[in-house]
């Protein structure tokens, strides 16, 4: 991309390999000013080509297929071999007419642009890496100053600002500029200022009005601009969006509902990006046929915010598009909740194969899925937004992401309140009870599910009611209350009892089980998860089969009895594996070995 610091990388590996005698015959460098409103033509380069090589004046052909004749000529001519930058091109017609016509001698080109119809070897330059960044900007200091010490006083704001400035080549020379500039003050804050202004090129471009080594000013937005501005209406109109998704990247599914496409046509869209080298494409991490996913510079991603903020056509685009992205994520992790809620006789979810397809789809959309919930900020989204929310408590307990859960089931709860939906904002309460429970918070947790069950309970919903009523008993078992939870399991029993919902029944008896456990009153716990464990086994629910089993392991070790809790250990294994729950069953395993 832009800024990458692709003239630099050339010019310095020219001066290498000629210092190495590489190119006896010497370098020509030609700046073809790609990205500029007036570029130069091949036409025009050739002109100063012969210019270096010493053909001028009166030698000079006069017809452009002569001077390109001659420009040849003097190339096959030369027996020591030469190297030809050719650098900044935006298009191949200004650099094939200007290649040599011999393989003697070698050419560098630079482009923003990947060439894909050309057999060229292609080199793509990737942002700094954090150690390297920071180390840019201290030499930069230091050779300005050698009693420069900011960088060794400042060493965590200095590695904020790299970051800021997205690793980027010229971002960080802009800062060391600016740094350069104000002696007298830290790192700490440029640091500052550009995180309130929540843009930095609104900070970097207006703190210096140098030119680098090259003699090219030293600003951010030009340089995005430019590409931006040559990309064709439907790969800009893709930027946009792209630019407005949740999440640090974005499966081609996600764009596709962003752009309003088919699927087909948003992958082509965005390859044709990643040749510009405005998106990155970046593979998942379980292998080369998990897909690709897509990834947006952090300059990049600002930048194309501030084009859509900068238009009020482009504003409702944009709204449109992420009311397109919230009811795909809704669908989708609606099914896979399905999976993972799922068991043998209950109709068959859709749209996944199975539940290890399921969590694989929500393992890679969740940083997606937990920044979308947070768009029910606005009312326009609130009712998707706190629905969308629901969906993803059981994946997020299920895979632990304790943290996300509980800020889901925060911006769940507000944005039900927001969309009025009362039905919505009880059961968005109990959620929360149950992410903050997860996390040890247990007094917001009692408080959570009390107000989940207050509201339940003046809509007339008994079913919720019970739910409440059930987890409720939870977090007071762990706030040490194991009266009240026994209480409360057992009202949520009864609850479930008449409505003959045996499978909600068995996860009463389960969690009052363990209350009882608590309490001392080991007969009863046995007899409660006993009572649990055939229900589950029989609704083949392995997931929490594997749990009640743990829950009499662990009942069985505390009354001295190791041999039956390596047996339920072992069982809740088996029924952990069933259920795909690996890490769970293999934890299961390990505590069933320590019994020996």
């Amino acid at each position: 991309m832009g800024g990458i610091g692709k003239t630099a990388l050339a010019v310095e590996t020219a001066h290498q390999a000629c210092s190495q005698d590489w190119f006896p015959g010497g370098t020509l460098f030609v700046d073809l000013r790609g990205y500029d409103d007036d570029p130069v033509t091949a036409d025009q380069a050739v002109l100063a080509l012969l210019d270096a090589l010493g053909v001028r004046g009166p030698d000079l052909p006069k017809t452009t297929a002569r001077q390109y004749d001659a420009y040849r000529q003097l190339l096959a001519e030369r027996q020591d071999r030469m190297l030809l930058i050719l650098d900044n091109a935006s298009d191949p017609a200004q650099y094939l007419p200007l290649l040599p016509g011999t393989d003697r001698h070698r050419v560098l080109i630079t482009s923003r642009d990947r060439p894909d119809s050309l057999a060229l070897r292609l080199i793509d330059l990737e942002t700094l890496p954090p150690d390297d960044s920071a180390a840019l900007i201290t030499r930069a200091l230091h050779d300005a100053d050698e009693r420069d010490d900011r960088p060794a006083r400042e060493p965590d704001a200095l590695r904020e600002l790299t970051a800021l400035c997205g690793h980027l080549p010229l971002a960080l020379q802009i800062a060391a500029a600016m740094l350069r500039r104000r002696r007298s003050r830290g790192i700490t804050s440029l640091v500052a200022e550009i995180k309130k202004a929540e843009d930095p090129t609104a900070v970097l471009d207006t703190g210096t009005h140098g030119t680098d080594l090259y003699g090219r000013s030293l600003v951010l937005r030009p340089v995005l601009e430019t590409s931006y501005r040559r990309l064709p209406p439907d790969q800009a109109r893709l930027l946009r969006l792209l630019a407005l998704a949740p999440g640090p990247d974005t499966g081609t599914d996600v764009a596709a509902a962003l752009t309003d496409l088919d699927t087909e046509t948003a992958l082509n869209l965005l390859e044709d990006l990643a040749a510009t080298h405005l998106v990155t494409p970046v593979r998942a991490d379980d292998g080369p046929d998990s897909g690709v996913r897509w990834r947006l510079h952090d300059l990049v991603r600002v930048f194309g915010v501030g084009v859509v903020a900068g238009d009020v056509g482009l504003v409702e685009e944009g709204e449109a598009a992420r009311g397109r992205v919230l009811g795909f994520y809704l669908t989708w992790a609606r099914a896979a909740d399905d999976w993972l809620r799922w068991f043998p006789g209950l109709p068959v979810p859709g749209r996944f194969g199975g539940r290890g397809e399921a969590l694989g789809w929500l393992d890679g959309e969740r940083a997606g899925l937990v920044a979308a919930v947070g768009w029910g900020d606005r009312e326009r989204y609130a009712d998707t937004a706190w629905r969308l929310a629901q969906c993803l408590a059981v994946y997020l307990n299920w895979r632990r992401y304790f943290d996300d859960w509980v800020g889901v089931g925060r911006a769940g709860l507000e944005a039900a309140g927001r969309s009025g939906d009362r039905p919505g904002e009880a059961r968005a309460w109990d959620n929360l009870g149950l992410a903050l429970w997860s996390t040890g918070r247990v007094a917001e947790a009692v408080e959570a599910h009390s107000h989940a069950r207050d509201l339940y309970q003046a809509a007339g919903d008994r079913q919720g009611e019970a739910i409440a009523w059930d987890n409720l008993g939870l977090a007071l078992g762990v706030a040490g209350r194991v009266a009240e939870s026994i209480e409360a399991h057992t009202r949520a029993r009864d609850l479930h009892q008449a409505a003959g919902d045996r499978h909600r029944e068995a996860i009463a008896w389960h969690n009052l089980g363990v209350a009882l456990d608590e309490a001392g009153r080991v007969a009863e716990a046995v007899e409660g998860c006993g009572k649990a464990l055939e229900v589950y086994r029989e609704f083949e629910d392995w997931y929490r089969t594997g749990h009640v089993l743990h829950n009499l392991a662990l009942i069985h070790k505390a009354a001295g009895h190791p041999a039956e809790a390596r047996t339920c250990w072992l069982q809740a294994a088996d029924a952990f594996a069933q259920a795909g729950d690996t890490a769970e069953a293999d934890r299961a395993r390990t505590r069933a070995e320590d019994q020996e």
